[in-house]
């Protein structure tokens, strides 16, 4: 975006998302705020310097993400292939997934929340529209835009350390219906710090006639606000829920015995749609009386798990907007997430898409329709 378009973006920084002739997107994502992931690969001696649990995400401030990346950079080289330590992209689950659905799948996605005016809401305003994700709903701020590290060892697990204290966010008198009117699915994350954002937003987006979506975050998230979490799902709003292994442990207070079969069918009390992704093992997902496990797809190859909910979630939200059945659903959502494990970081690289379509075609999946 050009330095008379980002001035224009400040001056309106509630712009009309009904602005111009384009249809509204078929998908809204809620972020808050928007994010800037710094994504690594770093060894277990810098994991173990980093507070908090290895492979969780744990909040930090701006002076600790700060060190965390200058000890990536003075511990990690250089090299002739990766002349960055560190790859810097848009990122943020609800982001991932409305990229992804835009730029994988040519369903039309757009972003509610805020960026703050520096050079880290610039970037993720440049990385998004090339990707085709309408940012009409996005609100400028004065202030930073949020940023996470994101620190992935040798197996490809990754831990997060987002710095969101200080960032600028929407508030929940800031939503109108106009951010919603139009559109089909409504994407969420769950953070209970923006718990009224995210209250408010599905309250206005069931008015509109949205169905909605909501991903559980982390384990840790689920397991310090379990009960604020159930109650978000008994209000019967919530549509489709995903959530991973760890989460879905969490979710029913599981210990070494935990069955996901236990979480899924207590998740679909709640939700129509319900789905417990299980990494190397695939996932499971219940509609109605239905139940299905499809297995995973391209774990061999994994080099990164950032973002392979994300885009799992991009995939099943792809086959429900299409009309697929439950089992196709689960089968593009393991080719768009084994996709992005290809790969460092959240956002899936050219070659990555047309991996997933070689493997979407050879199972006889519908193959989105693209423009060029």
């Amino acid at each position: 975006m050009g330095a008379e378009a980002e001035q224009q973006q400040q001056q309106l920084p509630l712009p009309s998302p009904q602005a111009g002739k384009a249809d509204p997107p078929a998908v809204v994502g809620l972020q808050v705020s928007a994010l800037i992931d710094h994504v690594a690969h770093v060894d277990w001696s810098l994991l173990d310097r980093v507070p908090g649990d290895r492979g969780g995400s744990q909040q930090v401030s701006f002076e600790e993400l700060d060190h965390i990346l200058n000890e990536v950079n003075a511990l990690i080289l250089p090299s002739h292939d990766d002349p960055s330590p560190v790859r810097t992209m848009a990122g943020g689950s609800v982001a991932n997934t409305v990229r992804g659905l835009s730029a994988g799948f040519g369903i039309s996605t757009g972003i509610i929340g805020a960026r703050g005016d520096d050079d880290q809401g610039i970037l993720f305003v440049n990385n998004m529209s090339f990707s085709g994700v309408d940012l009409t709903r996005l609100r400028a701020k004065k202030g930073h835009t949020a940023q996470c590290a994101c620190l992935v060892d040798a197996s490809g697990n990754r831990t997060m350390r987002p710095c969101l204290s200080s960032a600028v966010k929407l508030q929940a008198n800031e939503f109108t219906k106009e951010d919603f009117q139009g559109s089909k699915w409504l994407v969420v994350r769950y953070a209970q710090q923006n718990l009224a954002q995210i209250i408010e937003a599905i309250r206005v987006a069931k008015q509109e006639g949205l169905s909605v979506s909501l991903d559980l975050a982390s384990f840790e998230m689920v397991r310090d606000y379990r009960s604020q979490l159930i109650a978000l799902l008994e209000t019967g709003n919530i549509d489709l829920c995903f959530a991973n292994e760890d989460e879905a442990r969490e979710i029913i207070g599981g210990g070494l015995t935990f069955d996901p079969e236990d979480a899924l069918a207590f998740l679909s009390k709640h939700c129509k749609w319900a789905v417990v992704t299980l990494a190397s093992k695939g996932c499971i997902a219940k509609h109605g009386k239905q139940v299905v496990q499809v297995p995973a797809i391209g774990e061999s190859n994994a080099v990164d798990a950032t973002g392979a909910g994300d885009l799992f979630a991009s995939g099943f939200l792809y086959g429900l907007v299409k009309g697929l059945p439950l089992e196709e659903c689960c089968k593009v959502g393991a080719c768009s997430g084994g996709s992005v494990t290809r790969a460092l970081g959240g956002e899936v690289r050219p070659e990555n898409w047309q991996w997933m379509y070689k493997q979407m075609h050879a199972g006889g999946l519908l193959l989105p329709e693209l423009k060029n």
